[in-house]
């Protein structure tokens, strides 16, 4: 006989280990602050949502498959208490309520704008996608060691279409199913979401927000997978469907970024000014490492020279759009993707900053030294250059066929 909905959650409100295992697919049971709830996987998660001097906490505890126990979760709470208690006994009368790390993010990322600090737009994505869900309510000084290894360990078994920044090899092998285009989030685009966190931390100290930092941040360890490159024939091909776009700047775009190297949003936003064609260098403002000089080609200064002759005479930008607060384009990834199709290429292999890992890959293997490389890539360090030394070994070989002829030992 089955029980009626409201036997049947009485029968099963106490979270007892025999109910938990009853629990089907997306059911759950709430108890005293603790939430135990079975997933689609069969694995179990136990979560805590008290009030604590009259702030919500919100929490996830861990997975019935780590070993988390339901007595964990009670020890957590008790924790939480006995901190606030000690928090209350030992601070100043009228001392407000710790700053919460959701309100921190909004503060951080508010005074970030005024200070006007670098990659602004990609910290809040990766603290309103990741960071703040995770964190939430979390007293900011609160945070510890382990809610960050905490939070490492559940952004690493989410899924990411993409599978992070990094595919092996060239476009040429591209043979991904789409079953496979869904991986677990890259060791990498965690570590640069910790990197906001390390970043958040340091700032709240220098703002006075907290007398210390927190938490110890380890980094973790990033595979050695190859960076995604074009062939010439592939680079060529997309040049082609670029040419036949209904997007008039698209065909220049990719021209710059495959000659020079340079990131979209430093493409995107030159100045006619700061072309200089007779010394063959594009001055960059606002480069992610420091203001540069980008040299160029031959051929590009050109081919620039043509660009910037097409255009009207009062344009300051080489590629003005009307709609953009900024008065140049800001993005053009509808048409680069359409592109990237009708060269037969991958769209979700071949993106935009491919266009850059192409130049650079193409500049080591071509035999150019690692710090010339570093000076046209405007990398921060040789270190973030020597990954490109291990795209397809050709050149390597023929570093290796120079020494045997100079040695002439056969």
């Amino acid at each position: 006989m089955k029980l009626s909905s409201s036997k049947q959650e009485t029968a099963q409100s106490k979270l007892s280990r025999p109910n938990m295992r009853k629990l089907a697919p997306g059911e759950k049971i709430t108890e005293r602050g603790i939430e135990f709830e079975r997933q689609r996987n069969g694995d179990g998660i136990f979560t805590v949502s008290v009030m604590i001097d009259g702030q919500r906490i919100h929490r996830v505890v861990g997975r019935e498959s780590d070993g988390t126990t339901r007595t964990q979760a009670e020890d957590f709470i008790s924790r939480l208490r006995s901190d606030s208690k000690h928090d209350r006994l030992s601070l100043p009368k009228g001392r407000k309520i710790a700053l919460s790390f959701r309100d921190a993010a909004s503060k951080y990322i508010d005074k970030l704008e005024v200070e006007g600090g670098k990659d602004r737009k990609m910290k809040r994505m990766r603290l309103e996608r990741h960071l703040v869900p995770f964190f939430a309510d979390t007293p900011l000084s609160k945070i510890s060691s382990f809610d960050v290894e905490r939070y490492k360990k559940q952004r690493a078994q989410e899924k990411s279409a993409r599978g992070g920044d990094r595919v092996s090899t060239t476009a040429r092998e591209q043979g991904v199913k789409a079953a496979d285009k869904a991986r677990n989030t890259a060791p990498g685009t965690i570590n640069r979401e910790i990197a906001v966190l390390s970043h958040l931390f340091s700032k709240a100290v220098e703002w006075g927000w907290i007398t210390h930092r927190p938490a110890k941040l380890c980094r973790l360890k990033e595979g050695d997978g190859r960076i995604m490159y074009l062939t010439v024939e592939q680079v060529a091909a997309l040049i082609e469907s670029a040419k036949a776009s209904d997007n008039l700047q698209l065909y220049p775009f990719i021209v710059i970024a495959v000659e020079t190297s340079m990131r979209m949003s430093e493409i995107l936003s030159i100045r006619r000014e700061n072309i200089d064609v007779q010394r063959r260098v594009i001055y960059v403002p606002k480069a992610k490492a420091g203001q540069r000089e980008q040299p160029i080609t031959e051929h590009l200064a050109t081919f620039l020279t043509g660009c910037m002759n097409a255009l009207p005479p009062d344009t300051p930008w080489l590629f003005p759009s009307a709609a953009a607060k900024s008065g140049h384009a800001v993005d053009i990834r509808k048409p680069f993707i359409k592109a990237v199709r009708d060269a037969g290429l991958d769209p979700v292999l071949v993106v935009r900053h491919t266009l850059r890992h192409t130049a650079i890959t193409h500049l080591v293997q071509a035999g150019v030294d690692l710090p010339t490389v570093k000076r046209i890539s405007g990398h921060k360090t040789l270190a973030m250059v020597e990954r490109y030394s291990h795209q397809n070994g050709e050149h390597i070989q023929a570093a290796m066929d120079k020494l045997q002829d100079r040695m002439k030992l056969v």
